[in-house]
This record gives structure tokens, sequence and C-alpha cells, in this order.
């Protein structure tokens, strides 16, 4: 539709173009120009069919101007030099150069545009040398000179505008794409954290309360009152982890505010380490050196891993096991260890998609993670998180 719309446009220019042109040479000799005192009669031919063909072939490339502009330049070149050189009067003809110039100047390369503003002046010099008539000074062939290189130097002006638009169209779209992109990323990133908080949410509270529910059986018939409690710790857990849940996917909710709690950090530590006393896991909290603000995400990364190492040997440390969470604070790092004495399971088989999530965790925060069996027996969770400027 845009390149119909151009040619008509070009079109209609190229007859109106063509009728003035025409118009302007068959009345030159009606208005009396070619009989003016000191004007050479005799050297003037006078408008005739040939002319006026020569006028209007001059103007007819202009319906082409923007699909060939070169080629249009040197169609119109041919009946504009035959027509100076036959000695025709002046009149609107020339302006065909004029805007076939501008076109290729708008529409191709420098080194094509140079071309065509030398050709165009070879043109005009090639019609005056042939051209019988020696009414133009030198000031008339300089005037039309400036015309040709005015005309050139607007297509170019034209060019290079069109030019930064297009490249201001094309930086926009990169930066959209750019934008979209870093979108998609994000929008990744917080996939992969939200399924590292729900696996470790679900993953620690159902096997607290798989191994209380379990307490419970063995010891429902024997001791009715204590398989209550168990079951009522059952309870307790499984709203934590329905609470926790919640908090966790609320903001993934659209149209309702989310009442979301603070994300559990190191202040949380001797909660965790009470609720696995209570599920049977003989537990312990150490914390050393002078405690400083800790990031909030190296916080949370390091609560998960205490969470998730203290799940591991509740699964696997066996009965009479007991874990030790040491959380050591220094000038510059800070040290989180769990470590069993149990000998439950062989340490090869302990790590599970859980502590390949801390794993994970830690590295975000440019950590160092250690996971494995200790010498004397038992396993050992271990992570160290840099501290910037002690903090």
């Amino acid at each position: 539709m845009r390149n119909d719309r151009a040619l008509f446009r070009d079109t209609v220019l190229a007859v109106v173009l063509a009728a003035g042109s025409l118009a302007l040479f068959l009345l030159y000799d009606a208005a009396g120009l070619l009989t003016q005192p000191g004007q050479p009669t005799d050297a003037v031919r006078s408008p005739d069919l040939v002319g006026g063909a020569l006028v209007v072939l001059t103007a007819v490339p202009l319906a082409v101007r923007r699909q060939w502009p070169v080629g249009a330049l040197l169609a119109s070149a041919v009946p504009d030099t035959l027509f100076n050189a036959l000695g025709y009067s002046m009149g609107l003809a020339s302006v065909a150069g004029l805007v076939l110039l501008y076109s290729v100047a708008a529409r191709r390369g420098l080194a094509v545009a140079l071309a065509a503003l030398m050709f165009a002046i070879l043109v005009y010099a090639t019609g005056a040398l042939l051209s019988p008539l020696d009414a133009l000074t030198w000031a008339d062939h300089l005037v039309v000179v400036v015309l040709l290189g005015g005309a050139w130097g607007v297509g170019r002006a034209i060019r290079l505008r069109r030019a930064y638009f297009e490249e201001l169209k094309d930086r926009a779209a990169r930066l959209e794409r750019a934008r979209e992109a870093d979108t998609r990323a994000a929008r990744a990133e917080e996939r992969s954290r939200i399924a590292r908080e729900l696996h470790d949410v679900i993953a620690h509270h159902v096997s607290v309360m798989t191994v209380q529910a379990a307490a419970a059986r063995k010891v429902l018939l024997s001791d009715p009152e204590l398989a209550s409690e168990a079951l009522s710790a059952v309870e307790n857990t499984g709203r934590k982890a329905m609470a926790e849940m919640r908090d966790i996917v609320g903001v993934l909710r659209a149209g309702s505010p989310a009442e979301l709690g603070p994300q559990p950090g190191m202040s949380a530590l001797p909660a965790l380490v009470e609720q696995m006393r209570e599920a049977g896991l003989t537990t312990r909290l150490t914390v050393e050196g002078h405690e400083t603000p800790v990031p909030a995400g190296i916080e949370l990364a390091a609560y998960r891993l205490v969470q998730e190492g203290l799940t591991n040997s509740l699964r696997h440390a066996g009965p009479g096991a007991e874990a030790v969470v040491t959380v050591r604070h220094e000038p510059r790092e800070l040290d989180v260890r769990v470590a069993d004495d149990g000998r439950g399971a062989a340490g090869a088989a302990r790590p599970g998609h859980g502590l390949v999530g801390i794993r994970e965790r830690v590295a975000l925060y440019g950590g160092i993670l250690s996971i494995g069996p200790r010498p004397g027996g038992g396993f050992e969770v271990r992570a160290r998180f840099p501290l910037k400027d002690g903090r």
C-alpha cells in the first residue's frame, strides 16, 4: 500500500511538471519573448512537436524516481540534453533534473550520490556547450551549479536524517528485546527461587511430620496421651508448613494483597532446633563470635542450609544420633555448620535434591559449601559466606 501511494504521488508530480513545462514551452513564443531587443532570434528554435515531446520525456521519469532514482536520472538526462542542444528556449524541463538529483542523493549511498552530482553537472555543461544560444553568462551557469549542489545537499540531509531515525528505531527495538530478555530471565530466576523455597519448606516439614506420625503410631495403644502429643505436633508442623508456603507463593496471587511475613533468618534458628528436638532428633545450637548484621539474603540461605541439614540428619542419622548446629560470626565471614554423629546411612547416600539446592543458594552469594561424611563418623554440611566490610 505504501509503494502504491508513493507511485501515485510521483506519477501526479510527473504529470503536473510535464503539463507545466509544456505549457510554458508553447506560450514562450506566443508571449513575444523570442523577439525581445538584443535576443538572437535566429538562434532560438521555435516551439514544435519535437520540442514538446522532449519536454514531456524529460518529466516522465519522475514517476519512478523512488523505485529507480538512478535510472530515472539517466533517462531524463537524454531528452534534456537534446532539448538544449537543439536550441529550444528555456522552460521548466530542467526542474525534473533537480528533483531526480535530489531523489538519488536521498535514496542512494554517498558514492552513487556523488557520481550522480558529477553526472548532472556534466549533462548541464554538455547541453550548454552544444546549445546555439549565447545569452547565458558565467553568473547564470554558476547559479545552475549552485541549484544542482543545493538539490544534492538537501537530498543528502534527508537521507542522513532518515538514517538517524532508523537507527533510533533500531536502538529502541534492541532495547525492547533486551528488556524482554531481562524480564524472562528475572521470571525464570524467580520461579527457580520459589521452587527452591517450596522444596525446602515441604521437604523439611513433611520429614518432621513423617517421623512424628510414625512415633504416634508406635505408642498409639500403649500410651494414648503420648500419641496425642505426637499428633498435635504433626498438626502444628502442618500449620507451619502451610503458613510458610502461603508466604512464599503469596506474591504470585494477582488482584489481592498478600499478607506476607518476614522470611526466616538467623533469629529463627532456636525455634527450628526446638522443632527438631520435638521430632526426636537431639539437637544443639552453638553461636560463636560477635554477632554482626548479616544481609537478609545470606540469613535466609543460612537458615535453609541449617533446615536442610537437620532434615537430612533426621532422615538418615538413625536413632540416638545427635546433631550440632554451629554458627560462627567472623569479621568478614559467616560460617554455618550442621554435623551429626549418626551411622544410620552411608555418607555417600546422604545428599539429595535439597542439598543440591543449597549448593545453588550458597554459590549465589559467593560462598563455599562442603558436604560429606565426617572422619570420625556421621555427616556434615558446612557453608562459609563472605561478608563485605564486615557486613
